[in-house]
């Protein structure tokens, strides 16, 4: 998933005012014709709800906007240049490449923001005719469209994100409830990039339910929050979830525990931002349709509320095992939730 990119863009220059005369028949002192320049188009972004990568964009490394056209004789404006749009995903951050400072953020379908302006168009010789000069032979040329080096940062808009290990069964769960179809197999870092699943509860928003939009994250490893293992791209993704579905599971194969995965994963989360760690969450023990896993997780369950003071719930995304319990408990988490903390 290609979530950050470094674009050139260049609104178009204002058209040239024209210096012209009127030029008629018995006419011999018309007097001043010449009309303004046309305004150059501007560069703007347009979310779109059906992009979920920035890929297209990074194809299109320098984005120019329409020249104004010059003004003409007989008081004939130049048309304006035309706008240049780029469409880009839900969740795109829009930031100078130079300064810094971010310019907006866009998180509605068709919302548009404005990322270069065109200059306006220069003046014709109409504008300059005085009782002392009635012929000027003056105009104005178009000024200059802004010129810009962006950085496009993509964040996924999400109810839920998941976290976990590597192989906790997070792609599992989005393609148990949701319609995506993540790659699914039995060995770490399956997932290499974010994804978003939507999940219908109660039928969905057409029979009275509703929606919940999960985002599949990369499993996470100790030191994420310093970017080992790419974390730092794949934390970002939670930033915008309203909750977090958090997956352990038995892995005696890494040397692992699902009490000791579950702090190591909430130590990286509060490291890259204090605000993930106080977000609504609900732990699960996933693989529950393994003998050994529902062996362990009375004790497990047991120590969760002992030591953490968090009731851990037991899920199975093969068998559906839980799966509706938890879907509509993450409902609750979310309605109970406005918009997530920038």
């Amino acid at each position: 998933m290609l979530d950050e990119v470094r674009i050139r863009v260049a609104a178009g220059n204002g058209g040239n005012g024209a210096v012209a005369f009127r030029r008629e028949k018995f006419v011999p002192f018309g007097g001043p014709s010449g009309g303004d320049g046309g305004r150059g188009g501007d560069v703007v972004l347009v979310g779109d709800a059906g992009m979920t990568t920035l890929a297209d964009v990074a194809y299109q490394r320098d984005v120019r906007a329409e020249r104004g056209a010059d003004g003409a004789n007989k008081d004939k404006y130049g048309r304006g240049g035309r706008t240049k749009t780029l469409r880009v995903p839900l969740g795109t951050q829009v930031f100078d490449a130079e300064t810094g400072d971010r310019l907006g953020d866009i998180t509605h379908h068709d919302e548009a923001l404005v990322v270069a302006k065109g200059g306006a168009g220069g003046l014709g010789n109409i504008h300059f005719a005085t009782p002392t000069d009635r012929a000027p032979r003056r105009a104005t040329p178009g000024e200059l469209g802004e010129v810009r080096e962006l950085r496009l940062e993509l964040k996924l808009l999400a109810d839920v994100g998941l976290l976990g290990f590597p192989n906790a069964g997070k792609s599992t769960f989005v393609a148990a409830v949701s319609a995506a179809r993540p790659k699914v197999a039995d060995y770490p870092f399956t997932t290499l990039r974010p994804r978003l699943g939507v999940c219908e509860v109660a039928g969905g928003p057409r029979r009275g339910g509703t929606t919940l939009v999960v985002a599949d994250i990369p499993g996470l490893i100790p030191g994420a929050s310093e970017g080992v293992g790419l974390g730092v791209r794949f934390l970002k993704h939670l930033e915008r979830t309203r909750a977090i579905l958090h997956l352990v599971t038995l892995d005696p194969g890494e040397g692992r525990e699902p009490v000791a995965d579950y702090r190591a994963l909430r130590k990286e989360l509060a490291a890259f931002d204090p605000a993930l760690a106080e977000r609504p969450e609900l732990v699960a023990l996933s693989k529950a349709d393994l003998p050994e896993v529902r062996e362990a997780y009375p004790e497990l369950k047991e120590r969760f509320r002992a030591e953490l003071g968090l009731e851990l719930w037991l899920l199975s995304s093969a068998d559906r095992t839980g799966v509706r319990e938890i879907v509509n408990e993450l409902v609750r988490l979310v309605a109970g939730r406005a918009e997530p903390d920038e």
